[in-house]
């Protein structure tokens, strides 16, 4: 029997794979469900009991991660604090369920979304597949960042502004100096600033460090673009409906 707590014995994991599909899928059908029921998750007691479900969801998968990592004798320094991107988005939903911060949520659906969203679609897991306590860790919380992103826009009706995109950027540069710090302390490579991931990535069409950071702001920033898209493509057309329905009002007057 294979251990879904060791470190060996499972099979590469394999991309859109069925578990990897039904886990994708499973995502997309709760997020369908937060929009369908956003009016009744807007009910005071239905609000908190679900915003602090979430966040327990999300304490609770980085803890479990953290105790593994101990109890395999992997948790050290240069690999398992809390720096990667994804593990900080993490941190940030936690708070923003709690607390419903406007900043944190314009970090996190900007900076934090995109990671997490990649993680989900390309998961560097290795060996770890289903059934293993790794591969539920992940796409539970990686998925509950996405949801937690998705709870915010349609049940508590937020939405970044154009200053959303300079605030998280400079945010997200103050974050990534001090994680630079600490790959320097402690030998790490959170957040790739010290070097390539060791897999194939975005990162190796963008040149060699550290020329590669440089070229990521630019990434970044482009992202930041394409997440606040859907709201500007979502105002112009609430607009053009009100000024539609002014100018009809208009005509009516005039008969």
């Amino acid at each position: 029997m294979r251990d879904i707590f060791g470190l060996a014995g499972f099979e590469p994991f394999t991309l859109f794979s069925l578990g990897h599909t039904i886990s994708l899928l499973l995502i997309v059908f709760i997020a369908i469900l937060l929009y369908q029921f956003r009016r009744e998750l807007r009910i005071p007691k239905f609000n908190k009991w679900f915003r602090y479900s979430l966040a327990g969801v999300l304490l609770i998968s980085d803890l479990t991660l953290h105790a593994w990592l101990y109890s395999t004798d992997r948790w050290t320094l240069d690999y398992a604090l809390p720096l990667q991107l994804c593990s900080i988005s993490l941190y940030c939903s936690l708070i923003m369920l709690l607390n419903k911060n406007y900043t944190i949520f314009e970090f996190t659906y900007l900076a934090g979304l995109g990671g997490a969203i990649q993680a989900l679609v390309t998961p560097d897991l290795g060996h770890y597949t289903y059934p293993h306590f790794r591969t539920f860790q992940f796409f539970i919380a990686h998925g509950a960042i996405v949801l937690a992103c998705v709870f915010m826009i349609f049940v508590e009706k937020y939405k970044p502004t154009l200053r959303s995109l300079w605030r998280a950027f400079v945010i997200l540069n103050i974050i990534s100096a001090v994680v630079g710090v600490m790959n320097w302390l402690t030998g790490g490579n959170y957040m790739f600033l010290a070097r390539k991931p060791q897999g194939a990535s975005l990162i190796d069409v963008l040149g060699p460090w550290p020329w590669y950071i440089i070229s990521l702001e630019g990434v970044v920033v482009l992202s930041f673009f394409v997440f606040f898209s859907p709201f500007v493509v979502r105002n112009f057309y609430k607009r053009r409906k009100l000024k539609l329905a002014h100018h009809q009002g208009q005509d009516q007057q005039q008969l």
